[in-house]
C-alpha cells in the first residue's frame, strides 16, 4: 500500500480558498490564532513529558542493606548500666 500523497503548492492554495470561503475573512485570523496556540501547548505538552522520561532513573534502588545481629559482646553494651538500676530489680 502506497504512503499518502504529498501536499503541493496547488493543494495547499486551494484548502486556503476553500477556508477562506467557509470561515469568511473575519473568522480566519482567529481559526489561524487558536490553531498556533493548539500546537503549541501540544509541544509544550511533549516536551514535558520527554524530560520527564530522561530524568527517570532506569535502574531500580538498591534495597539498604540489613542490619547485622549483635554478637553477645555487643548487646551487653546496650544493657543498662548497674548503677542506673532501681534497687529491686
Amino acid at each position: 500500500m502506497p504512503g499518502l500523497p504529498t501536499i503541493g503548492p496547488f493543494e495547499l492554495l486551494l484548502v486556503l480558498i476553500l477556508a477562506l470561503l467557509i470561515l469568511g475573512p473575519g473568522k480566519l485570523p482567529e481559526v489561524g490564532s487558536a490553531l498556533g496556540k493548539t500546537i503549541r501547548e501540544f509541544r509544550h505538552a511533549s516536551t514535558d513529558v520527554e524530560s520527564s522520561l530522561r530524568t527517570t532513573d532506569p535502574t531500580p534502588a538498591r534495597p539498604a542493606p540489613e542490619a547485622e545481629p549483635l554478637r553477645d559482646d555487643q548487646s551487653a553494651d546496650l544493657r543498662e548500666p548497674e548503677e542506673s538500676r532501681a534497687p529491686g530489680r
